[in-house]
């Protein structure tokens, strides 16, 4: 038996395991947190082989990412100034979290639910919650708002595409994310006109 084989079996056992969905949960929180490497390229071909499972799978990543975002805020809020530069230098710059934190300070809701959708690392945006002790509720709110957005977006797509939805995600990703984006931004602009 081949490499590629061997690996093939090994998601094939996962994905009809009775742990499929606590390790989409645990590797939720560990992609909100320490692996900032978009976890679709694993939720799409799991959410095609369990579609009887497919809303479960979007709440579970969901709810781990909401659990990392916790774990990151409180990284920021209780650490950063022990830490905190270890963790800038590791996944920014200290300019960029500068501008991150001024911005958290301003207009936190409206930052949080936007780097929450976009390809942006969002541990920025937790560290920058939690160092600037920005409101628990608001940051857990926005969180939840913005990563159900990308994850149950995702069980939409499979939804109605079934087997051609990880083509039509990979053809249309740019587009959607900028539409989304877009989307948060006039919703941002219309609430502080």
């Amino acid at each position: 038996m081949n490499f590629y084989s061997k690996i093939k079996n090994k998601a094939n056992k996962f994905i009809n395991s009775k742990y499929m969905l606590s390790g989409i949960t645990i590797a939720s929180f560990l992609e909100s947190t320490v692996v900032p490497v978009p976890l679709e390229a694993v939720m799409v071909p799991l959410m095609q082989a369990r579609r009887e499972k497919l809303w479960l799978i979007a709440l579970m990543a969901t709810l781990g990412c909401v659990i990392g975002a916790l774990f990151g805020y409180a990284l920021g809020y209780f650490l950063f100034d022990a830490i905190g530069d270890w963790v800038v230098n590791t996944f920014s710059s200290p300019e960029k979290f500068e501008q991150v934190k001024q911005k958290m300070q301003a207009q936190g809701f409206w930052l949080v639910l936007t780097l929450g959708i976009v390809p942006i690392p969002f541990q920025l945006a937790m560290l920058a919650a939690g160092a600037t002790k920005y409101s628990l509720v608001l940051f857990l709110i926005a969180t939840t708002i913005a990563r159900s957005i990308r994850y149950f977006g995702l069980a939409v797509v499979v939804y109605y595409a079934g087997d051609q939805a990880e083509r039509m995600i990979k053809e249309n990703k740019i587009k959607a994310l900028i539409v989304a984006t877009l989307l948060v931004l006039l919703a941002w602009w219309l609430s502080s006109s």
